[in-house]
């Protein structure tokens, strides 16, 4: 990365919310997570409670576990994990964003299994977590196969972050949130990614991704940073993203819905 790259797309990510980061990975590293991943998937690597189903407000095909996969701190689960490079690299490039007080969060993995359908309902990251004074943060999104616009890449909302957050609701089974956006909405912008790259994307920003209609998967691993100063206050307030089996609402009370 060279310092004009880093200086553009930390100017790219403060206006839009949003910056892709090229390759995070090699091909021969995807294929090592990706073997990591698919053992998560099948329970080889047992993950118990920390295993969710994002579109379960979606009745699931026969055969189905779930519409779409997600499993709360992999690396929790399978220490190795923290022992890989994307850790690292991630971790620099959170502190190139968002300050050189940044750490890792929470990690967690995302997968839309072909032809499940369901999209990820539009909805700012913020709106899960508790009101905290230093409100920087950054996800570190890593494709690790072809992300399109078929088979569920990130769609932003450029510039959504610096607006208040929207109203969010319960989904109608109640274990998720949303709220009101469409990829209609000015700025939404659709980023498709090869395997290995990543984009990163603020608390703020609303977002969604579409369902998987293809023969492929889409396996995506996502990494969480905040200053760890908000970390520490997070977690006085019991707040692990999942850790401790948290469940998903609103948390944030600029996101609370009066109408609900």
């Amino acid at each position: 990365m060279t310092v004009k790259a880093g200086l553009l797309r930390t100017q790219a990510f403060r206006q839009d919310g949003f910056a892709t980061a090229g390759a995070l990975l090699s091909p021969e590293e995807v294929q090592t997570y990706r073997e990591i991943y698919d053992r998560l998937l099948s329970g080889e690597i047992e993950s118990g409670d920390k295993r969710s189903d994002l579109g379960s407000h979606v009745p699931r095909k026969d055969g189905v576990r779930e519409n779409i996969t997600q499993i709360m701190w992999p690396s929790a689960l399978h220490p190795p994990l923290r022992d890989l490079p994307l850790h690292t690299r991630a971790l620099a490039l959170a502190r190139e964003l968002i300050g050189d007080d940044a750490t890792l969060d929470f990690d967690m993995m995302i997968h839309k299994a072909p032809h499940t359908g369901v999209p990820t309902p539009w909805h700012q990251d913020a709106a899960y977590w508790v009101d905290l004074p230093d409100t920087r943060a950054v996800s570190v999104w890593v494709a690790l196969d072809e992300a399109t616009l078929d088979n569920g890449c990130m769609w932003y909302v450029a510039g959504s972050h610096l607006e208040p957050l929207r109203p969010h609701r319960p989904t109608s089974d109640g274990r998720n949130i949303e709220c009101d956006c469409s990829e209609d909405e000015p700025g939404a912008t659709p980023v498709p990614l090869s395997p290995g790259e990543a984009v990163a994307h603020a608390g703020g920003i609303l977002h969604s991704s579409r369902g998987n209609t293809t023969d492929h998967n889409r396996r995506a691993y996502i990494l969480n940073y905040r200053p760890a100063e908000m970390i520490r206050l997070e977690r006085e307030q019991g707040m692990d993203h999942g850790l401790e089996n948290n469940e998903r609402q609103v948390r944030n009370k600029a996101a609370e819905d009066s109408g609900t």
